[in-house]
Formats: structure tokens, sequence, C-alpha cells
């Protein structure tokens, strides 16, 4: 019994103590381990504060990236909005100009139909009140189609004759043709005899590469043989629609008389 005691061996029992130095022995494996790790980084070139610095940097340099990005956005926005509205302004500027054009042409055909019922200084008191060009299907055919009427107080029946002329381009070049040169019967003029209007649709063909510009019409009394005394008329060669009045005056020009006039609608 007493053998039993005095082989008896007291040993302290700590486990928390051990459990803690385990612990502290791995977190210094892990900071050694660490440490190596930085010390090989920093031997090779890299520096922590560096690529802290370089991201904070990118950051900075994104963010400025996106609202410069932004603001581009809204300025394309505003100019595709201001875009638009000049785009409907300039809609807007050529339906007027269009419904402007379109009363001027009104206008100056009233004032051809006004002044022609006057003619305060011609002694011929006939005129063309519309003229009309109809273009035919074959190329350089077309049909002139007008209407001779007595000016003033139609008191008496008046005759005469009236002859026609088509200005334009030839090669560049001006070029009046008469009516025998245009009309299939070579006739030279056309007698009229009326008291209040008179209709004509006469058929014409333009040689090729003439570029007609305006036709004019010379009406002359058939008891006068004056042709200063005659009254002459212009209007703009104008195919599909009625032609507008550009010329109208008492004395017919000569011969030599080479003005075209190339006003267009």
């Amino acid at each position: 019994m007493v053998d039993l005691f005095g082989k008896l061996v007291v040993r302290a029992h700590a486990p928390k103590r051990r459990a803690v130095l385990s612990g502290l022995a791995a977190l210094s494996g892990l900071a050694i381990l660490y440490a190596a790790f930085e010390l090989g980084r920093y031997d090779a070139g890299f520096r922590v504060v560096d690529s802290v610095r370089g991201a904070l940097s990118a950051s900075a340099r994104i963010r400025l990236l996106e609202a410069d990005n932004e603001k581009q956005r809204s300025q394309l926005e505003a100019a595709d909005v201001a875009r638009r509205v000049d785009r409907e302004g300039y809609k807007q500027v050529e339906r007027s100009l269009g419904d402007m054009q379109s009363q001027i042409a009104r206008l100056n055909q009233d004032l051809s139909f006004y002044r022609g019922l006057v003619q305060p200084d011609s002694v011929i008191h006939v005129k063309v009140q519309q003229m009309q060009i109809v273009p035919e299907t074959t190329p350089g055919q077309y049909r002139l189609k007008f209407v001779l009427m007595q000016t003033g107080k139609p008191d008496r029946e008046v005759a005469g004759s009236a002859a026609i002329t088509i200005d334009g381009l030839l090669k560049g070049k001006p070029l009046s043709l008469s009516f025998g040169q245009v009309a299939p019967n070579r006739r030279v003029s056309l007698a009229y005899s009326l008291r209040y209007f008179q209709d004509y649709d006469e058929p014409i063909q333009l040689p090729p590469g003439f570029e007609p510009t305006r036709v004019a019409v010379e009406i002359r009394s058939g008891r006068d043989k004056d042709a200063s005394h005659s009254f002459r008329q212009a209007f703009v060669w104008k195919a599909q629609g009625m032609s507008v009045e550009t010329e109208a005056g008492g004395t017919a020009p000569g011969k030599g008389d080479a003005d075209v006039q190339t006003e267009t609608e």
C-alpha cells in the first residue's frame, strides 16, 4: 500500500494555456509567412503604397470619365433636339416660301389681266389673255393654247394678225424662232377677227437641243401696216400650267433685238 502511494505523481493540467500558446504559435507562423511574402514582393519592386495610390488614381479617373461621358451625352441630346427644331423650322420656311411664290404668281396674273384691260398707250385693243403651254408625247412637240381678247369696250369687231416668236438657247447661244419656223404648216402669223375673244390651239415643233425660255406674241391691227404700232406681250415658258407675262409694250422690238430673258418660276 505504501509502495503504491510512493509511485504516485501529481501533474498540473492547463488546457486553456495550451490552446492559447498553440494559437499564438499559429499566428506567429502566419505573420512570418506574410512578412516573407511582402519581403519577396518588396524585393521584386512591388510597393503596397504605390498600389493603393494607383488604385485610388484609377478610381478617380473612372469617375471623371463617367462625368465627362454624362456631360457629352447631355450635349448630344440637346444638339439632337436643336437639330429637330431647326429641321421643322426649315420646313415651315419652305412652306411659307412656296405659299408666297404662289401668291406672287397669282398677283402677276391678276396684274397682267387688269393691265391688259386698260392698255392706255396702245392703239391695239387686243391682247393675249391666257397663255398655256402643253407638252406632247413626242420630244420637242408642244401645243400653244391662248386666248385673244378685245380690251376696253367691245363695241365693234376687230381684225388683224398675231405673230409668235419663241426665244431660248441653242448650244448655250440665244436664238429666236419665228412661228413659221416651228409651225407644221409654216404659217408666218395667225389671223384674228373678234369682238370679244378668240381661242387658239396651235401645235409647234422645236428643234433638237433648243431650250425655250419665253414665248412672245406680237399683235397687229389689220388696218395698221406700221409695225411700230403693234402690241407685244412675252410670257415665261412654263410647260404644264399658265405662263406668267413678263413683258408688255406698245412697240415691237426690231429684228436686231437679241435679248432673251430667262425668267422662270
